[in-house]
């Protein structure tokens, strides 16, 4: 597979083309930031931590029959991946209240859910990635009813095999956020999925294990600070 010219570069990947031009290459950085860019720093290996779990994940999911943009681990910080034309509307599962839904309820962080809550979000690093629901997507054009359907069921479904997953090993899922594609007429799970874009806690002492350490400058000690979505 050859590595062709870079087509696109985020706040913690790199996609490039290869020579064929149904998939790309996928690069993790070890850039970390917060607060829709305004906080920055590096996390030393973070790229090559967060491709490995990545790909471990997306290979779960695919043996769970969940249709993913995955194809392969390349080396330590490279993924190849299918092409997708990327649906601008995020998806997040959340089953604990935590981040921004505290913030906006006023409900105390930690409290459980009595079933996942799914939401939607425009995805614009400019605005923020506000926060919208299924009449916006179909008077912008963002997504169809067929493909916000198919999103949230295939986000559900993510949502069980995951916390399983985690709970096996001390872990609570607390909240997730996903993307979406579509490659060649189907809806495929895309991007990533990792501590940067997952809210994870300790089974036992709650402890944070996830992209919060780093929005919040959390020392081992827990302390508190300001809320992220």
């Amino acid at each position: 597979m050859e590595k062709r010219e870079k087509l696109y570069e985020g706040k913690a990947k790199v996609l490039y083309a290869t020579d064929d031009k149904d998939l790309l290459i996928q690069y993790f950085k070890d850039e970390a930031t917060a607060f829709d860019g305004k906080k920055k720093g590096v996390i030393e290996e973070k790229g090559v931590l967060n491709n490995k779990i990545s790909s471990a994940i997306f290979k779960m999911l695919e043996s769970n029959g969940v249709k993913t943009h995955f194809v392969e681990q390349l080396n330590d910080r490279e993924m190849l991946v299918k092409r997708l034309r990327i649906i601008p509307v995020e998806v997040v599962v959340r089953n604990l209240i935590a981040g921004s839904l505290s913030k906006r309820l006023g409900i105390e962080e930690g409290t459980a859910l009595s079933e996942p809550i799914v939401e939607f979000f425009y995805k614009s690093d400019p605005l923020g990635d506000p926060m919208i629901n299924e009449y916006h997507a179909r008077a912008f054009g963002w997504a169809t009813d067929a493909e916000l359907k198919e999103m949230s069921a295939t986000a559900l479904k993510v949502n069980e095999i995951l916390s399983r997953f985690f709970d096996e090993r001390g872990i609570i899922l607390v909240d997730f956020k996903l993307e979406f594609g579509e490659h060649k007429g189907k809806v495929l799970l895309g991007d990533e999925i990792t501590p940067d874009g997952c809210r994870l806690w300790d089974k036992t002492t709650r402890e944070k294990l996830d992209k919060d350490r780093f929005r919040r400058d959390l020392s081992r000690s827990e302390p508190t600070g300001g809320l992220g979505r």
